[in-house]
């Protein structure tokens, strides 16, 4: 028969092993004070996250996002973000929240329209990477150089500032690399581009935004732009959702 004084003892003198074994109420503790309910993966995942607008199948984080997505996702969820998976194109993003029925949602995210380069850049792209995919290539490549003729090809006609327009074709290249829907290979003037291209443009909004181009290049209409400026980007044209600190 074990006497309390027994049980005492036993508790008294718990083995090593024991010790060792026993399960740690403070492993997910990073530093003092931590009060967090993430491992350390996790957080770092989140934090990719809330830092870029895209994120890939390549990176070192994907496969703890897809483990556990509906972690990540509720934490975005506590900051009135949401989070998109295209598990087949292999690529992630985040989205706002907008204001509903429940009240204001205060933003994270800034809205920003893509500049005139941007869209033409973004439409070329879609089907350069439609193309590539279509003759059954896994990826699909673009130089630099490509990307600044495609921009300059409409170029308006009446458009006097060619240093100044240089310089916007340039910006776009490199705002859509920031985005990650250009990703760096075999130097700083060749690209991939990121399967996120399909989910941005899908084609009905490409097909939009084609005939705006055509649209816009007509002889009449960059007549009457000299007379009277029309607007810059078509109604459907894609958005961009930048970090608020980004956007400071």
């Amino acid at each position: 028969m074990t006497t309390p004084d027994d049980a005492f003892a036993d508790d008294a003198f718990t083995t090593p092993d024991a010790i060792e074994n026993a399960p740690d109420d403070t492993a997910l503790s990073l530093f003092d004070g931590d009060d967090g309910m993430l491992t350390l993966e996790q957080r770092r995942c989140l934090v990719v996250m809330l830092k870029h607008q895209i994120i890939t199948d390549e990176r070192e984080e994907w496969p703890v996002l897809l483990r556990d997505a509906r972690l990540i996702k509720s934490r975005l969820n506590d900051l009135f973000l949401d989070l998109v998976i295209d598990r087949d194109r292999g690529v992630a993003y985040k989205v706002q929240i907008r204001s509903d029925a429940s009240g204001y949602v205060p933003p994270l995210l800034r809205d920003s329209a893509y500049t005139r380069e941007e869209t033409v850049l973004l439409a070329h792209l879609r089907q350069r990477h439609l193309a590539e995919r279509g003759s059954g290539r896994p990826h699909a490549h673009i130089d630099r150089d490509d990307c600044l003729a495609a921009v300059a090809q409409f170029r308006p006609a009446h458009a006097t500032d060619r240093s100044g327009d240089e310089k916007k074709a340039g910006a776009a290249v490199d705002s859509l690399v920031k985005a990650g829907i250009l990703v760096k290979a075999d130097g700083d003037d060749r690209f991939l581009i990121s399967p996120v291209i399909e989910t941005l443009l899908p084609i009905d909004r490409l097909r939009v935004i084609q005939e705006w181009l055509a649209e816009q290049n007509r002889p009449e209409n960059a007549l009457r732009r000299r007379i009277e400026p029309a607007a810059d980007e078509p109604e459907d044209a894609p958005q961009d959702e930048d970090d608020e600190e980004d956007a400071a």
